[in-house]
Order: C-alpha cells, then sequence, then structure tokens
C-alpha cells in the first residue's frame, strides 16, 4: 500500500504528531551559542542535524522539519552566509530524507521550514514588498525542488508577513501543502495588534490548509489562543506548537521548565480543543514527542484545563499600530461592504454571533455596531463589537454617538475602545433620549460630530487629549462621519460634511436613498460650491424592504428617507414583498456603482436579506466598477 500524500493524511482525521525543537537541540548537542547561525550545519555538521531527526522519528513524529527556519538570504546576510541559501535549504531536505531512510519509517512526512526574513516590511521596515517576495521565492524554491512534502511557515509575530509568504508559494508551487503558524504575544496580540481570530480568519481565506500558533508562550497560553482561532473559523484545521514554557537562564543555558509528562497531558487537550497537528516549539526536545506520542496512542477523556491564570507580563511598546482593514480597503479604492447589528435587549450574545458568523459567510467585510439606536436600552455596543472581533475576526465600526456623554467621558471611551482593539469609529449626534425607552435620561452633548473628528484625528491620533496633555503613544482610529446626501438643503450638508471632512474624516456613512439621481446631484452641487470634485469615500446605506408597512414607515417617519411612488406601488403589489424588496435593493446598488466606495446594508431586523444582499454584491463584483 502506497504512502497517503499529506492531505490524504489531513483527511483522515487522526492527529498528526510533529517533531519539537531544532535550535534548542542544535545548542544542546553541538554547544553552540544561541545566536549561532543553525542552518548552516546542514553543511557544515550534518552528522548533529541528522541525529536530531533521527532521535525525533524514533520519539514517534510524523513528520520532521527541515534545519532551515532562517535559511533566507537576509538572514543569512547578517551571519555572512548570504550566497548559501540554495546550499543550506537543498541540504536541509536532504539530510530530513536521509533520516527517514536509516529510520527505516514509511509514514513520515517532510516539512520545508519556513521562518519570518528578520527583516521588516515598509511601512514598518526597510524592505519593499518586490525585495520580500523575492526573498521568500529563492528559499521556497530550493524547498519544492528538493522535494519536500509540504511547508510549515512558522513564528511570524507579523501576520501580514505570513499572508505574503503564503501567496509566494502559491504563485510558484500551487499544489503543495501548507502549515500556517503565528505567534502572539501581550494580551494575545500579534505584533501588528490583530487578534487571533483576525488572523485565523486571514490565514485560512489565504488558502492555508492548517492553520494555527507556535511558539510565544507555554501550553497554556497557546490553548488559548487556539479555542479563538477555532471559534472563529470552525471548519479549518488546526496546529498547535507550543514553548516548553518560559525560558529561564541556569548556569548560562537556556532552559524550559516544562516537562514531559506535562506535554502528554496537553497534547491529549490541544486535541480536544480542535488541533490537528501537533508538536512542539522552543525547549522541547525527544522525550516531549514521545510522550505526546505515548498519549495520543492511549487517548484518555481526561485532559488538563490549561489556564493562564492573572499573569499580567507588562511589555510596553511603542511600535506604530498596523492599520485597520477598513482602513487599508480604502487606501486601494476597494469595494466595502458593511452590515448593521443592532445590540440586543439581553446579556446572551448567541445568537447575535451566530447571525454575525452567517453575514461573514455570505461575504460581509465589516460589521457596523450601533449604539442604542432610537435611544432604546441594548447592551453595550462596544462589548458587541469587541465580542465580534474577538471571537470571531470579523472587523467592526463601532459607532460613537456624541450625545450623552460628557468631554471627559468622550475622552476615556476613546481610549477604552482602543484599548479593546475597536479602532473603526462612526463618530454621529445619535437619537434624542426623549424618544426612546427613558425620555427623562440625561441628554448632555458637550462635543458636536465634527469637533469630535478634530479631537481624535488631530489629537488622539497625535498622541494628546482635548487640554493637550500625552497619553502615552498615538492612538490608530479610523473615523467616519454621517452623510445625508439626499438632503432638501444641499448647501447646508455640505457646509457641515466640508467641516467634517476638515477634522479629518476618512470616511462617510450616506443615509439610505431610493433615488440614486439625488447622488449625482449631491456630487454636481458639491462641486459647484467647493470648487473641486467631491473624493471623501461613502459607504451608502441600502436598506432592503421586506414589506408595504415597513415602506411607508420609513417614508412617513424616517427623516431624510423618501421612498418614491413607483417603488412603494411595486412594494405593495408585490405577492411576495420580500422579493421584490431584494430586486429593489440590486437595481439600486447597480444604478448607483461607480459614485459610491461601498454599501452599508441596514437590515431592519431581517439578516437572512442583508446576507442575501451581501451575496448579491460580492457575486456581481460589483467593487470592479468602483475601481
Amino acid at each position: 500500500m502506497s504512502k497517503l500524500t499529506f492531505r490524504e493524511r489531513l483527511r483522515t482525521g487522526a492527529p498528526i504528531l510533529a517533531d519539537g525543537a531544532m535550535g534548542t537541540m542544535l545548542h544542546h548537542e553541538s554547544h553552540a551559542r544561541a545566536d549561532a547561525c543553525f542552518d548552516a550545519m546542514n553543511a557544515d555538521d550534518p552528522n548533529v542535524v541528522l541525529l536530531i531527526h533521527k532521535a525525533y522519528i524514533a520519539a514517534g513524529a510524523e513528520v520532521i522539519e527541515t534545519n532551515t527556519f532562517g535559511a533566507n538570504s537576509f538572514k543569512l546576510a547578517s551571519v555572512g552566509r548570504e550566497p548559501h541559501v540554495e546550499l543550506y535549504n537543498r541540504r536541509g531536505v536532504e539530510l530530513a530524507r536521509l533520516a527517514i531512510a536509516e529510520s527505516g519509517r514509511d509514514d513520515v512526512y517532510i516539512a520545508g521550514s519556513v521562518g519570518p526574513l528578520g527583516v521588516g516590511i515598509y511601512p514598518y521596515g526597510r524592505l519593499t514588498q518586490a525585495e520580500a517576495e523575492g526573498a521568500f521565492a529563492e528559499q521556497l524554491f530550493a524547498l519544492v525542488s528538493g522535494g519536500v512534502d509540504l511547508i510549515v511557515f512558522e513564528t511570524f509575530s507579523e501576520h501580514r508577513e505570513l499572508l505574503l509568504a503564503i501567496k509566494v508559494l502559491r504563485d510558484l508551487q500551487p499544489d503543495l501543502p501548507v502549515i500556517a503558524q503565528a505567534t502572539f504575544y501581550q494580551e494575545n496580540l500579534s505584533y501588528g495588534g490583530y487578534p487571533p481570530a483576525r488572523v485565523a480568519n486571514d490565514l485560512h481565506k489565504a488558502g492555508a490548509d492548517v492553520i494555527g500558533v507556535n511558539c510565544g508562550s507555554g501550553p497554556a497560553g497557546i490553548a488559548e489562543i487556539l479555542r479563538q482561532m477555532r471559534f472563529a473559523v470552525p471548519d479549518a484545521l488546526f496546529s498547535a506548537m507550543p514553548n516548553a514554557g518560559f525560558p529561564e537562564v541556569v548556569g548560562g543555558r537556556i532552559l524550559f521548565p516544562a516537562t514531559a509528562e506535562y506535554f502528554a497531558d496537553c497534547a491529549t487537550t490541544f486535541v480536544n480543543i480542535g488541533a490537528t497537528v501537533i508538536g512542539g516549539c522552543c525547549g522541547t526536545a525527544p522525550e516531549h514527542i514521545a510522550a505526546m506520542r505515548a498519549a495520543l496512542d492511549q487517548p484518555s477523556t481526561d485532559f488538563v484545563d490549561l489556564h493562564i491564570g492573572d499573569i499580567d507580563i507588562e511589555q510596553e511598546s511603542h511600535e506604530p499600530h498596523a492599520p485597520t482593514e477598513l482602513s487599508e480597503r480604502l487606501e486601494r479604492g476597494q469595494f466595502t461592504v458593511t452590515v448593521e447589528m443592532a445590540p440586543l435587549r439581553s446579556y446572551r450574545t448567541d445568537t447575535l454571533l451566530q447571525e454575525a458568523r452567517r453575514l461573514r459567510a455570505a461575504g460581509a467585510d465589516l460589521i457596523n455596531v450601533a449604539d442604542t439606536p432610537a435611544a432604546r436600552m441594548k447592551m453595550s455596543a462596544w462589548a458587541v463589537a469587541h465580542l465580534l472581533q474577538s471571537q470571531l475576526g470579523i472587523e467592526t465600526v463601532l459607532h460613537f454617538p456624541t450625545r450623552g456623554r460628557n468631554m471627559l467621558r468622550v475622552q476615556g471611551d476613546l481610549l477604552a475602545s482602543h484599548a479593546l482593539g475597536l479602532r473603526n469609529l462612526f463618530v454621529v449626534m445619535g437619537d434624542p433620549t426623549r424618544i426612546g425607552d427613558f425620555p427623562d435620561a440625561s441628554d448632555v452633548n458637550d462635543v458636536a460630530p465634527s469637533r469630535l473628528i478634530g479631537v481624535i484625528k488631530q489629537g488622539m491620533n497625535k498622541g494628546v487629549d482635548m487640554a493637550g496633555h500625552s497619553i502615552g503613544m498615538p492612538s490608530s482610529f479610523t473615523v467616519g462621519c454621517a452623510l445625508n446626501m439626499s438632503a432638501e438643503d444641499l448647501d447646508r450638508e455640505i457646509r457641515i460634511l466640508r467641516n467634517k471632512i476638515q477634522a479629518g474624516a476618512d470616511f462617510a456613512l450616506g443615509q439610505a436613498t431610493f433615488e440614486p439621481e439625488r447622488i449625482l446631484r449631491f456630487h454636481r452641487r458639491y462641486e459647484e460650491t467647493s470648487g473641486q470634485a467631491f473624493d471623501l469615500p461613502v459607504l451608502m446605506a441600502v436598506m432592503p424592504l421586506h414589506s408595504h408597512r415597513q415602506a411607508r414607515f420609513l417614508d412617513n417617519e424616517v427623516p431624510g428617507i423618501s421612498i418614491p411612488d413607483d417603488i412603494m406601488r411595486r412594494i405593495a403589489a408585490a405577492a411576495d414583498p420580500r422579493e421584490t424588496g431584494m430586486l429593489i435593493a440590486h437595481e439600486l446598488l447597480d444604478q448607483m456603482s461607480g459614485l459610491i466606495q461601498g454599501a452599508y446594508i441596514i437590515p431592519g431586523g431581517d439578516y437572512d436579506l442583508a446576507a442575501e444582499v451581501v451575496a448579491y454584491i460580492k457575486a456581481t463584483h460589483i467593487e470592479a466598477s468602483a475601481t
């Protein structure tokens, strides 16, 4: 019987055990310095590399990684060995193959190990994207040509570099299996400030066969990150390769405290969480892998509850924050689809998360989270936005009304939002309390939306509050404003809008319109009064109609919305108002194509309908017509 391919082995569903640390073992076995060029040992001291591979195979590993983690041109150049990229990578594959042959096993796979380049990519470093792609392509070509069974990208703390590496491999060899592993640090965030859920989503979309986490922390921390990834992308396959705890320096040697017995328990834990591929990273040795092998061969329902507890490691970072996905989409001119979700009048979030997961599956790029719409008591919009981002990995736009907040509260809330990773804001006045559940509630309003946009963009994003005091380091908010392109008094609307643009607004959420010709009228009037073309990105609200009653309510009771008689008659006469409302939404989007930069779907409580509209937008490639 021939050996299964690695993808066929994955499809069996049985856990796959990888090897443990290579660098740690080389450091101990060869007595080399911890910062030595271990990749060079493939040519300079191949026997020690071969013996380590054979030890892991004997311990029960089914996947062994080539000793090529740092064998790229930039890392090798730092130690004067840049010309040897091809040599070290090809020799790494040959040694792994020789170890398998000498071990007599026919069920072991060779994984080409690829790590980060070690030099930042612009704008966080000096490398251009083309230079980074060239370095990855050079190393990957040598590994692929050498005959690896799969590629393991590992220890990438900047997940956009990892996405770039995956793209380079797919361009070079589209069919080779990929394990893509990120590394997280303080507060379980990547170097760029992204949570595990967002990273997992991006890696899954990039086509990685297995997504996961390695290094950074011991089994407890890895288990928590794995849980978050699995919750965000439940259909993916996962890997987990922790360090053997936090390292200590004893007698000049770097030691790791986690025992082999502890790792045996952890192997079962990772499988219970949902990992298919497990192994070890820094500090692990063949005895750790052997203990994990024994645990996997004798599965038990008992497993260790890996809980981090109340560990508080303060590591202040002054690195700039990575741009939000929304900011990047606006910069690239990509058509962006968001859907509004209103928090529930409850502390239960399971239904809301389920609806959001469906919207994301339909193709929504972001979720807008409304804050006390219609002045109705709801769960905190911050909590909902944070849950969506941390548990589902979908980015949000947090509605941030100025009403009900004095200047102290506004600024404190902004700091809290940023700390929670909520960096896309829609600044708006908010609905007056007199129309809602508690008409006698305070309706304080110290700052107008245009002023608050300035506070954020010209103050906090430069590192100071309204009083000019430092906030430690600059924030990185992307800020949207409200816009009614169908306003009867266009000159007034344009004056207010220009104040918002001058304050620094990055985009606008447009009031829903059922008359696309009004958008053209707005563009013409803006150019007449301003002397320049209107170029602020607008995500236009789309309200799919689902009944004649709803249409009448919008037309008669919602300020700024007017529904033409022909649309009203179509809905009234429709045998299936929902289907007709969907068709009208499609027609409006087609007519607005080229005039707007995105769609902001307001479901009116019908998330099924919203998902269908989102799917239509994605299927018709409307973004192509907007670029």
